[in-house]
Formats: C-alpha cells, sequence, structure tokens
C-alpha cells in the first residue's frame, strides 16, 4: 500500500511539472489587405515580433532562383573567422561557371589574383554573383561543389527548415531544387544575425579597389536610387532578387519605417525570359506590401502583466477556492489600427483546479489567442498572488484520490477474489479431510 501511494504521488507530481511548462505556438495571422499580388506565394512578417501579418501559399514548395545566395552566403560567413582572409581566383572556377551557361558578374576579371571574402559577399549578394558562389563553395568544398551543397542542406536542416532542398549554390534550376517563403524567412532572419549581411544587402554600388572603374551594383532596384527609377523604395534596406523561367521572379526584402521593420518575400510572379523587358512584380508587389503595412498595421498591448484574464479555481487552499490569472508579460502585438478590443479574445487551454501551494508569478497554464475568431498564438497565466496550502485538506484529499483511484480499486478487487479463492479452497480441503477421517472410521 505504501509503494501504491507513493507511485500515485510520483505521478501526480510529474502531471504537475508538464502543467507549469512554459507552451508557445504561433500561426499565421493574416489581416484583410487590398494589395494588388503577383506572385503565387507571398508572405509578410514583422521583423520586430517575427510575427507573420499576411501569407498567401507560404509553404508551397517553390525554385528559389538566386534567393539561393542567401544560403551560400550563410555557409560562406560561418566558415571564416576572419572576413579578410584571401581567396584566389581561379580559372578553373571562372572556366565552370561559363560552362555550366552561367554569366560572371566581375570575380572573373580578378582570375589569378586574389579577394578577400568581404569582397566576394559583395559580389555574391549584388549582382548576379554567379562567380563569387562558384569560388566560395570551391575553396569551401576544397573542389567538390557537392561538399558545399551537403553543408548548405545540413544548415537548412538545422534551422527547422522542413520545406527546402538545394542541389547548387547558385539557384540554378534543378527538380530537386526547391524551398518555401517560410523557410526563406528562417534562413535570411538567420543570415541577418551574421556579420555585414544586413549592410552589403543595403549596398547598391560596391568597388574592391578605389582605382576600379567597374562596381558591382546591385540588381535590386529597390534600394538603388539611381538606377531604380520607379521601383526605388526609399524606406527598402535590402536583400535579394532573381528569376528564372521556372521560378518566375522571386524577392526577399526589407524596409524600415518609423520604428517599423518588416520583410517580405515573393515567390513565382510573372516573367519571360524571352522579353528583353519585364515589369519587376515582385519589386512593386514588395514596396505596395511595405506601404499597407506602414500606413495600416501598429503596435498595440490587448492586455498587460496586470489585466484579469480569468479565474481558476484552487484545490486543497486556506482561505480561498480560486485565484486571478494574469499575461505573464505585457502582451505586445501588431494589429490592424482600426482595430476594436472586441476583436481580440485570450481563452485559458485549461480550466482544471490547481493545487495548492501556489507562489504569485508561478505559470498555472496558457491561454490562445484570438483576432476575430482567428487563433494565433499562445501566451502563459501566471497567478496574481500567492496561495498557502491547507495540510487538513490536502490529506483529506489524497485519501480520498488514493481509496478512489482505479488502481486502488483493482487492487481491493485481486484481494476480494484472493479472498474468495482462499475461502473456497479452504472450505473444500476442509470437507475433504473430514470425509478422509469418515472413510478411516
Amino acid at each position: 500500500m505504501k509503494r501504491m501511494i507513493k507511485c500515485f504521488s510520483l505521478l501526480l507530481a510529474v502531471v504537475a511539472v508538464f502543467t507549469m511548462i512554459p507552451v508557445t505556438q504561433t500561426a499565421a495571422l493574416t489581416f484583410e489587405c487590398d494589395v494588388e499580388q503577383y506572385s503565387d506565394s507571398l508572405l509578410m512578417v514583422n521583423l520586430d515580433t517575427d510575427m507573420e501579418v499576411f501569407a498567401k501559399e507560404a509553404d508551397t514548395k517553390r525554385y528559389p532562383a538566386a534567393l539561393t545566395k542567401v544560403m551560400t552566403y550563410i555557409v560562406a560567413a560561418e566558415y571564416f573567422d576572419d572576413f579578410d582572409t584571401e581567396i584566389p581566383i581561379k580559372q578553373s572556377c571562372i572556366e565552370a561557371v561559363v560552362n555550366g551557361g552561367m554569366n560572371c558578374s566581375g570575380v572573373d576579371w580578378y582570375v589569378n589574383e586574389s579577394l578577400k571574402v568581404t569582397d566576394l559577399l559583395y559580389a555574391l549578394m549584388l549582382p548576379v554573383g554567379h562567380d563569387a558562389a562558384m569560388v566560395f563553395a570551391d575553396y569551401i568544398g576544397q573542389g567538390n561543389l557537392n561538399t558545399f551543397v551537403d553543408m548548405m542542406n545540413q544548415k537548412a536542416e538545422a534551422l527547422g527548415c522542413t520545406g527546402t532542398h538545394f542541389t547548387n549554390p547558385f539557384g540554378n534550376h534543378d527538380e530537386n531544387h526547391y524551398t518555401t517563403a517560410r523557410d526563406l524567412y528562417k534562413i535570411t532572419r538567420h543570415a541577418m544575425g551574421l556579420p555585414m549581411f544586413s549592410k552589403i544587402c543595403a549596398t547598391s554600388t560596391y568597388y574592391v579597389k578605389e582605382d576600379d572603374d567597374v562596381p558591382f551594383i546591385t540588381t535590386n532596384w529597390l534600394i538603388d536610387a539611381a538606377r531604380g527609377g520607379d521601383y526605388y523604395y526609399v524606406y527598402a534596406t535590402g536583400v535579394k532578387n532573381g528569376s528564372t523561367q521556372e521560378a518566375g521572379r522571386c524577392l526577399i526584402a526589407n524596409a524600415v519605417y518609423d520604428g517599423y521593420a518588416y520583410m517580405c518575400i515573393c515567390l513565382h510572379a510573372p516573367y519571360d525570359e524571352s522579353k528583353e523587358e519585364n515589369e519587376q512584380y515582385c519589386m512593386v508587389e514588395a514596396a505596395n506590401m511595405f506601404r499597407w503595412a506602414f500606413l495600416n498595421l501598429s503596435f498595440v498591448t490587448p492586455v498587460t502583466k496586470d489585466t484579469p484574464v480569468c479565474e481558476q479555481k484552487v484545490d486543497h487552499a486556506w482561505d480561498t477556492d480560486s485565484i486571478l490569472l494574469v499575461p505573464q508579460t505585457d502582451f505586445n502585438v501588431i494589429l490592424p489600427q482600426e482595430y476594436s478590443e472586441g476583436d481580440v479574445r485570450i481563452v485559458p487551454d485549461n480550466t482544471d483546479p490547481v493545487s495548492a501551494p501556489i507562489t504569485k508569478g508561478d505559470i498555472v497554464t496558457t491561454a490562445t489567442v484570438y483576432y476575430k475568431d482567428e487563433a494565433f498564438t499562445q501566451i502563459n497565466l501566471v497567478a496574481n498572488e500567492s496561495v498557502g496550502v491547507s495540510p487538513i485538506l490536502y490529506t483529506t484529499d489524497a485519501i480520498r484520490g488514493v481509496l478512489t483511484s482505479p488502481w486502488f480499486l483493482i487492487a481491493v478487487g485481486l484481494v476480494v477474489i484472493l479472498f474468495i479463492v482462499y475461502v473456497s479452497v479452504s472450505s473444500s480441503y476442509a470437507k475433504k479431510r473430514k470425509h478422509d477421517k469418515s472413510r478411516k472410521k
């Protein structure tokens, strides 16, 4: 019996521990948006909160074209401890680019010389960058392109990308070379934490040497005031664009305005490489999405850490049978400026009674946050006061729990059955002995 009570108490403790673990889940929350859309996949994320504000087919696999080079940048940047490291520009790398039907972007001008890692990163991210990608892959992969590609795929997996697979560091079309808008967000978000990435991606013109006649020039017209024309968007800060016939036009773009920062990822917008001029649909789309977000969305605090959300019943407490639960922290979120308080609801995920003792600030349960009946995140709810335990109530409930537990009832049933069997066997044995004595007489 002692062992049974001990096991039952241990089970209760384990359950209690797991109910105290904070849980956070975030889902896409797509606000109404009247921007004309060209891309088949589109994702808009607030960079201050990592909150999605618009998503369309964000998990559909797409060909990424030159957006691949964000991962190429990651592998290269994490490989070198010193960005002043000199890398030789081999003729064989340039020939491999040309023979593969790709264009060189200026690295070929430095054949038989060396460029610093920093120079090659600019060459990778500003122009098309096939030659820079080849130099990095050859150097880091020690002459084996597949070794570098394996590193790209390993990094994608480590970042939690479930819809991504690379076959090359350039973005050349391959049926097995694909990603998703959400995976590209994870990849680019990681890249933004690496040295030089944000600075490089916000640069429109870069000279390797002061006396160079031709610089590396960005193909992202959103950030190029000199060459971008009507596509130039003053608040844009990077990142990369690309296109192939199969991938269509693709873009990862960042923009910052009035303390708000967003990333917009556009995949598979219209593109026909047989035409000399094609409208940069992704750039038009991204700029309009940024304008929509900056003008219509803002930070709000629907509830603070002092706002009561609900009452929770408490067992075994001295002088109360319930406590108030409040958010663990102030709940800040991006919402449309015209939202009303009734649009946001916070619903506790578990309303079962909890047991004292409880300390103020203890996580009691989680709650799902809804915007217009659409669940989009979870928050922790904590006790707003401490509650002491009543030993008498606790002991009484523990005894009642043991006495009414299935295991106890099964044990009692087994004891009853064994007793009945014992009585039956004993009775049969007594009758047999009596019968044997009678026969002897």
